[in-house]
């Protein structure tokens, strides 16, 4: 009976109003949450009356909501440097447990990226989630299979060793003053005697350069460079250690590293071609030639670039008649330090930063994408499980294949639209009245034909 179906169309109204009304207040009371994708509530009629009967047969309504996962929040600065936002296609991979997670907990998808350590260091959002990486290796790659998320560990920000780093390049400028008088002991100078050379002390040098170096273990040493004039443009050079640093290796004596020559041209610059002091230094080495660090320090082999200039190279060992001194001195290495900070660059990877000024990259946050975004399944805080109709999963670096971008210190906001959930209240609140009146109708004219009976 037509009357019937059409207190049923009111009642499927009322229903599927209901449930609009549900979404859009599940719209307005995320607006403030963190990556949170607005619902839109899709109506669509039911069974309608064949063409070929007399009387109509109301069907109704139902209505479904589902989110709009495709669309982009605007992104809002962040103090915290672990709060990211992705700005593109992909989502971040979490996990309910840290490192405790077994096969038997699922892995989920999120665009909430308010990620702060735990008590253990674990990055950690809001809704508890834990966020996971791809490991980087000591020599900073990352071995990344896109689809295999055992591959995966929880990030943790926290236990993280520190380091030293050694001194593996030296460079100076210094003058050497091309008119100082030939020392009456350069006539007996012998760098391999104890009793003749520089670094025993026995010589007195015309001119000296201390520069502070870092072994492997970010220990500080004194290596000095050593020049004593032979002739005219010419010099002997010695570089050491403190005697009793280092094991020496003949001819090297007395906590030598190199000895020889250095040359000058006529205009007082670097000869290269006719000077025999090395241009690299090597403690650790054994064997004739070399020196090595005292054993009872467990020191690693260090080799040190002598950068001393050259021709037609700025700075370096110069040769002019002004007074000898050292200009600049630069070394690179670092004493130990331990973990000051963390950053996330916009590829992705997760760097420590020491107190020394080194830095490590020590994880690298992928990117999930499907092949259709929206058949993920909304779970219960921000999350995504996948669905049936969900498509592939792929796992990719930031910015590549598709993959949106990365930003640190940044959150993406809500996609929901305050003055247009407002405005779908008032037209829902209206439909579900208007839905309520088909039925009260219908009422009445039911009563009026039972009426007609009496």
């Amino acid at each position: 009976m037509s009357i019937n179906s059409a207190m049923l169309a009111g009642a499927a109204g009322m229903r599927a109003n209901a449930s609009a009304l549900a979404s859009i207040s599940d719209n307005i009371a995320n607006v403030n949450t963190v990556g949170f994708k607005r619902l839109r509530a899709d109506f669509s009629s039911l069974l309608d009356s064949p063409s070929r009967q007399p009387a109509y047969s109301a069907g109704g309504v139902m209505s479904r909501s589902s989110p709009l996962m495709n669309e982009q929040g605007s992104t809002t600065a962040s103090s915290v440097s672990t709060h990211l936002a992705v700005s593109g296609n992909g989502m971040f991979v979490v996990r309910g447990r840290s490192e405790d997670a077994t096969s038997r907990d699922p892995y989920y998808y999120t665009r909430a990226g308010q990620f702060t350590p735990d008590a253990d260091g674990y990055l950690q959002n809001a809704a508890g989630y834990y966020l996971l990486g791809w490991p980087v290796d000591s020599s900073g790659a990352v071995d990344a299979n896109p689809t295999d998320l055992n591959a995966l560990e929880s990030v943790r920000v926290s236990g993280i060793a520190g380091g030293a780093e050694a001194t593996a390049r030296l460079s100076l400028s210094a003058n050497l003053q091309s008119s100082q008088a030939v020392s009456a002991a350069a006539a007996t100078y012998d760098a391999t005697a104890t009793a003749n050379n520089m670094a025993s002390g026995a010589v007195t040098p015309d001119f000296q350069i201390p520069i502070q170096i870092y072994d492997s273990q970010g220990g500080l040493h004194t290596l000095t460079f050593s020049f004593l004039k032979q002739g005219p443009n010419t010099w002997f050079a010695e570089v050491h250690l403190p005697p009793g640093e280092v094991v020496d290796g003949a001819p090297l004596v007395d906590g030598q590293l190199a000895t020889g020559i250095v040359s000058f041209t006529t205009f007082g610059q670097l000869d290269t071609a006719n000077s025999t002091l090395p241009l690299s230094v090597t403690i650790g080495e054994t064997g004739a030639g070399g020196s090595e660090w005292d054993p009872t320090r467990g020191l690693a082999t260090q080799t040190i670039s002598l950068d001393i200039g050259g021709p037609g190279t700025p700075g370096g060992l110069t040769n002019y008649d002004s007074p000898s001194v050292l200009g600049t001195s630069q070394v690179d290495g670092t004493p130990f330090g331990s973990l000051a900070s963390v950053d996330v660059d916009d590829d992705g990877f997760v760097t420590a930063i020491f107190t020394n000024g080194l830095t490590r990259r020590i994880y690298q946050i992928p990117l999930a994408t499907f092949g259709n975004t929206n058949g993920l399944v909304a779970e219960q805080g921000g999350i995504y499980r996948l669905g049936p109709d969900t498509g592939a999963l792929s796992m990719r670096g930031a910015g590549v294949g598709g993959a949106g971008n990365i930003k640190s210190r940044a959150l993406e906001s809500s996609t929901v639209d305050l003055a247009e959930e407002f405005s779908n209240l008032i037209m829902t609140q209206r439909a579900y009245s208007a839905s309520s009146k088909i039925i009260t109708t219908a009422d009445e004219m039911l009563d009026e034909l039972i009426r007609l009976k009496r």
